[in-house]
């Protein structure tokens, strides 16, 4: 027996905006993730091939013989531009980094956010169960002192 207009949020769309800031949140953060992996997978290339590069041209020094001077500076180019795409790769995973930590402090907000209004929503509820409780007992209370013919105190 419920007497009583049933439970309604007032700010149930501000609750679901929030929920939904909360889920893009969420896969911001997995795409920033993401990239910050694909990046670390890039910075692993670019060491790798600059270890090689190291190699290469120590390998060439050591040779035995004579080895042309045109061959020794495009080894050394070579070098070079693995470095420096060994630095940008650093950079790169920096700014990555970066970007993971601004979207983990963006979901904790929009977590917190929708949390608080989750919280709201169900103090409001229990208010209004309460309330619908104490109009039921008081009904039923009615009830009785009407079918038993008591007198209310």
């Amino acid at each position: 027996m419920t007497t009583g207009p049933s439970f309604r949020f007032r700010l149930e769309r501000v609750r679901a905006v929030r929920a939904r800031s909360e889920t893009i949140a969420k896969q911001e953060l997995a795409r920033a993730v993401s990239r910050l992996s694909s990046t670390q997978a890039d910075l692993r290339a670019a060491e790798a091939d600059l270890e090689h590069a190291r190699v290469e041209q120590r390998s060439a020094a050591s040779e035995p013989g004579t080895v042309a001077s045109t061959d020794l500076l495009a080894r050394q180019a070579f070098l070079e531009r693995a470095e420096a795409e060994r630095r940008a790769q650093e950079l790169e995973l920096a700014r990555r980094e970066g970007e993971v930590a601004d979207r983990d402090a963006q979901l904790s907000t929009a977590s917190s956010e929708h949390e608080m209004l989750n919280r709201l929503r169900e103090r409001h509820r229990g208010e209004h169960d309460r309330e619908a409780a104490r109009r039921e007992r008081n009904t039923l209370d009615e009830i009785a002192t009407v079918r038993y013919g008591r007198t209310p105190v």
